[in-house]
């Protein structure tokens, strides 16, 4: 679909914040390319998050590294109002993958937004907090810190994320992420096999169990993981193998139920080898997302202000979809999670290729697009919170 014709604001509090962002957009795209070059995984994100806290403290914020004791998660505050906002940072890369999932757009997002603000905060009576929150790849680090006391009594929280296009809603599955491993017994392949357990059959006959399941699950759950140690040596019964699994659904209920049945398939490959199964959660569950609609509402006619289409048919828009520990926040404050297109065609998040195209001509006018109307929808929440 073609895009619209931005149509300028008649709001002056409107008019200025897209005027910062415009005048900090080289800033802006100086740190998502900065991000975008040195990529680092979740809780390593030294320089991240370092950076990204740079450029908020450059605008008169004041920022607490080491957030409540997490190394690599900040707080950076700006006003004094009553109305609490919190835009959310997430930084941290994939692993092989650098950021073939847009964070460091996301940074940046979250970074033009707040400076947009802030020379409006006494006016409008808003108190900016901007949280960096490390390791949202399966660490679940906005959980670790909602569990610290973060983004309490906050009156809105956003965050804008990239995406092959467009869309409002967020709608993530709800998921669990666990380590397995299995124990066994090494021996000589050859002249002494029957002296082994076989720790490697074992995670086969878990992971035939689960293709098995799949038939019986609801189609709102997914299933999938990776063996990351599969033994040795080829002339050795294996030992000890180790493998990352993720179970999502609808909601956090659907997953306890599933997980169950799941368990299940993993216990059989321990029964039917003798091997001895461990299986240890890598963060707290993610929870599905209860997105504020008022927010929701004005985030998209913003957007579409400034020329941006949603499709809600193109096939891409399944990004929505992705599980995020901003789920967990919704769950506590008002929150919209939206998704900014950034024209990457079959490059789909979570491939190379869109991390391609997380830099460049569309990203940057996603980025500039997403932290305006970010900025706008706060300024429209504002006024209908305390118009009389």
């Amino acid at each position: 679909m073609a895009p619209t014709t931005p149509t300028e604001p008649t709001s002056p509090a409107k008019r200025s914040a897209a005027a910062t962002v415009a005048r900090d957009a080289a800033r802006l795209v100086r740190l998502s390319e900065q991000l975008h070059a040195h990529p680092e995984t979740g809780w390593e994100e030294h320089r991240s998050s370092r950076w990204v806290a740079e450029t908020l403290e450059e605008a008169g914020f004041a920022v607490t590294p080491a957030y409540l004791g997490l190394e690599t998660a900040f707080l950076a505050t700006y006003g004094s109002g009553p109305f609490r906002l919190g835009l959310c940072a997430e930084y941290d890369a994939l692993p092989g993958l650098g950021h073939a999932c847009g964070h460091n757009l996301i940074s940046a997002i979250t970074v033009g937004a707040a400076r947009a603000l802030a020379p409006l905060a006494d006016a409008t009576g808003l108190t900016i907090e901007v949280y960096g929150t490390p390791a949202e790849e399966g660490g679940g680090g906005k959980i670790e810190l909602l569990e610290r006391g973060a983004f309490a009594g906050l009156d809105l929280a956003m965050m804008a994320h990239p995406a092959p296009v467009d869309v409002a809603e967020a709608e993530p599955f709800a998921v669990s992420h666990s380590h397995v491993e299995y124990r066994g017994k090494a021996a000589h392949a050859a002249a002494y096999p029957e002296q082994g357990v076989n720790a490697a059959d074992a995670f086969t006959i878990a992971q035939v169990a689960v293709g098995l399941l799949r038939q019986q699950l609801p189609p709102s759950v997914r299933v999938h993981g990776v063996m990351t140690n599969g033994g040795e040596a080829p002339n050795a019964i294996p030992a000890r193998t180790e493998g990352r699994w993720y179970v999502r659904a609808e909601s956090l209920a659907q997953l306890a139920e599933t997980e169950e049945r799941v368990w299940r398939c993993f216990e059989a490959g321990a029964l039917a080898t003798g091997a001895t199964l461990t299986v240890t959660p890598e963060s707290k569950p993610y929870a599905e997302f209860r997105t504020f609609a008022p927010a929701l509402a004005s985030y998209r006619r913003n957007a579409e202000e400034l020329g941006r289409v949603f499709d809600d048919h193109s096939p891409a828009r399944r990004m929505n979809r992705a599980s995020t520990d901003m789920g967990n926040v919704s769950q506590v404050v008002n929150a919209i999670h939206p998704y900014v297109g950034i024209n990457s065609g079959s490059a789909l998040n979570h491939q190379p290729e869109f991390a391609a195209h997380c830099v460049g001509g569309d990203a940057e006018e996603a980025l500039l697009d997403a932290a305006t109307a970010l900025a706008w929808t706060a300024l429209d929440v504002v006024e209908e919170t305390t118009a009389p």
